[in-house]
């Protein structure tokens, strides 16, 4: 069960992004924990605080990438899409629209969730809201990138990575 290579990476859900193949990595070797923008979320933090706590990763890394779908909407466009409808909204020229068929729910503008405008600035954020965690070790690093999904490197965020800097 424990990653062979004893780290553990968050990152988005986008279906261009192959951690295995922009981290190098074969099957076992890092844990990889992934949500919609790979945003240091409560449940992203328990998960990275399961992955050391009992099953050994050293180090995490935090990659986000560019052309994020995160970057596209706020918080309170979310809440006005699922108050019009359930249904699958669709982008245009105009930003994000709905069909407002079918009816929708008020629960979406409860939620915050964890939008950006800026790659680097959230790197940063959710770097330093592990780091803040009480229940995050200070002898852990935390590494901040940027996966170009242009280019196919990876760019550290130096702040970010500053910000994760073991004790």
């Amino acid at each position: 069960m424990p990653p062979a290579r004893q780290f553990a990476i968050l990152t988005c859900m986008d279906a261009r992004l192959d951690p295995a193949k922009f981290a190098g990595l074969a099957e076992g070797d890092a844990h990889v924990i992934r949500n919609a923008g790979g945003r240091a979320s409560d449940d992203a933090i328990r998960s990275l605080v399961v992955s050391y706590k009992l099953l050994g990763t050293r180090e995490w890394f935090v990659i986000h990438h560019t052309d994020c779908g995160m970057e596209t909407f706020t918080s309170e466009v979310m809440g006005e899409l699922l108050s019009g409808s359930l249904n699958t909204a669709s982008f245009t020229e105009g930003g994000w629209q709905d069909s407002k068929a079918g009816g929708g729910t008020v629960e979406g503008k409860y939620i915050n969730w964890l939008t950006f405008k800026d790659n680097a600035t959230s790197v940063v954020e959710d770097v330093s809201r592990i780091r803040q965690s009480p229940m995050v070790p200070a002898t852990i690093p935390i590494y901040g990138y940027i996966y170009d999904c242009a280019s196919g490197e990876l760019l550290e965020v130096p702040e970010a990575t500053e910000a994760g800097r073991a004790a």
